[in-house]
């Protein structure tokens, strides 16, 4: 029968809090990670935990993609199923869900047996048994603390996750983008070489006849082999923003057959305003959620370094021990309990340093996240001041800009016709309209990612703004030929 003393070690190893089943259960967990996204950015998301959910995924994805013209929205699926970084991400938040289990799981008991005497002649088997177990007493005094550290760990944990969803959809979004964009480019500056092909061989027809000379035919040459380079730099771009896509859905082989459309969709004929976007960003933003956390556990961690300043570990060890003896040819018993409480002595006070330790976590902390405040109101400020400007661009290249442009040619193609304008002087009309179709393309563009920054600057997941880019590959300018 085990000895009363025993009893209070055995009740406190007992102690143990039934484990929610959100930290116990991967589906219910991720649930909360999947909600958050959708209502965000309005997308699913998934987390494979087996081969055969990778293999249903990869296939989901097959299905979306493969061989076909995809639009963003289903860009931005395919990395959502597909992205294994984003896969790692999740399971990160699933390991800080195992460590809240294993917070609120108890220290095991430690139990010791202990036979002395073996073989003594005149008892047998053996002189002493001695039995102890051990409770880690502070495990049990700042058990709640430390659930408490661990659970606003796995909020931030699922927070970041969220973070790295929004993330991913927002880059791959502005990827579809930018591929998208730099096709667009390539096929007008195309069209910009047909004309400079022909307008090189009326050069070199020219220039057999004599009606021009050679620096005339020199000028049109070099515009010719000019524009060719920027051909074949705009196919290399194109290539290479496509690529970037494709790595971001998590494509490769055969899987990356697919198309992206030849041209941005076209403006919206208006622009409504943000309302309100500062205060939506501060309302929503999830990496301000995750600083916020954070400061939450800094603060819980300070609370525990301070109950365990001077003793950092404290142990219950209760027992009996039972020795045997011979007398008068019978075999008596003598049973007695032990009780022992081990503790490191506070002779060095390491205390001091973790609390300040401590002390300057929390700080930092503090600090971080009212530096985060003050720069996601300005990544939102910034966001719609780049959405509405970069609409007002191009906007003015669409209505103003391009109908100037095809007027001046029609009004060539007149003056051609009623040979009052040379051949050359027609040509030059059309690769000055293609340039400003080429900067006009340019300008589309970036309203689209201005437009993609906006949603990113509310909820999170990248820059909330970005610097509008250089036109790109401009059409060289080639001069009008003397005759």
């Amino acid at each position: 029968m085990l000895p009363v003393v025993l009893a209070g070690p055995l009740a406190l190893a007992a102690c143990s809090t039934g484990v929610p089943e959100q930290y116990t259960n991967e589906t219910l967990g991720f649930q909360a990670i999947a909600d958050q996204t959708q209502n965000a950015i309005g997308t699913r998301t998934a987390f494979a935990r087996s081969q055969t959910q990778n293999e249903a995924l990869s296939q989901e994805v097959r299905e979306l993609v493969l061989g076909k013209t995809i639009s963003a929205d289903t860009a931005v699926q395919a990395a959502l199923l597909n992205n294994k970084g984003l896969q790692a991400a999740y399971a990160r938040a699933g390991l800080s869900a195992a460590e809240v289990w294993q917070q609120m799981t108890p220290e095991n008991p430690v139990v010791s047996l202990g036979l002395f005497g073996i073989g003594a002649p005149e008892l047998g088997l053996y002189r002493a048994l001695e039995s102890t177990i051990a409770v880690n007493l502070l495990d049990t005094r700042t058990r709640k603390q430390r659930i408490a550290v661990a659970k606003a760990q796995f909020q931030q944990a699922q927070l970041a996750a969220v973070q790295e969803t929004l993330m991913l959809a927002g880059e791959t979004r502005r990827a579809w983008i930018n591929s998208v964009a730099a096709f667009e480019r390539l096929s007008y500056l195309r069209k910009a070489r047909e004309t400079a092909d022909a307008s090189a061989e009326l050069a070199s027809q020219l220039g057999k006849t004599g009606a021009l000379n050679k620096a005339g035919q020199a000028r049109e040459f070099a515009f010719q082999a000019e524009l060719a380079g920027q051909v074949a730099r705009a196919r290399l771009e194109a290539s290479l923003a496509k690529e970037e896509l494709t790595r971001l859905m998590g494509l490769w082989g055969g899987d990356a057959r697919y198309y992206v459309p030849d041209a941005l969709p076209a403006l919206p004929r208006s622009l409504p305003r943000v309302a309100s976007i500062e205060a939506a960003a501060l309302q929503n933003r999830v990496d301000l959620k995750v600083a916020q956390i954070g400061l939450e556990a800094q603060a819980r961690a300070f609370g525990l370094t301070d109950q365990t300043r001077l003793v950092t570990d404290l142990e219950l060890i209760a027992g009996f021990e039972a020795e045997r003896e011979r007398q008068d040819g019978a075999t008596h018993t003598d049973t007695r309990p032990q009780l022992e409480l081990e503790f490191a002595i506070p002779i060095f006070d390491q205390g001091k340093a973790r609390m300040r330790k401590a002390e300057l976590s929390y700080m930092q902390a503090a600090n971080q996240l009212a530096e985060r405040a003050v720069n996601v109101r300005s990544e939102a400020r910034s966001a719609e001041l780049a959405y509405h400007a970069s609409f007002e661009i191009a906007q003015h290249y669409r209505d103003v800009v391009l109908p100037l442009r095809k007027s001046i040619e029609e009004e060539g193609l007149l003056s051609y016709n009623g040979m009052i304008t040379n051949t050359f002087e027609l040509l030059t009309d059309l690769r000055d309209r293609l340039s400003s179709a080429l900067q006009a393309a340019n300008a589309k563009r970036d309203f689209w990612l201005a437009q993609a920054n906006v949603n990113t600057a509310i909820y999170g997941g990248g820059a909330g703004s970005a610097a509008l880019r250089d036109p790109g590959a401009e059409i060289a300018s080639g001069g009008s030929p003397a005759h």
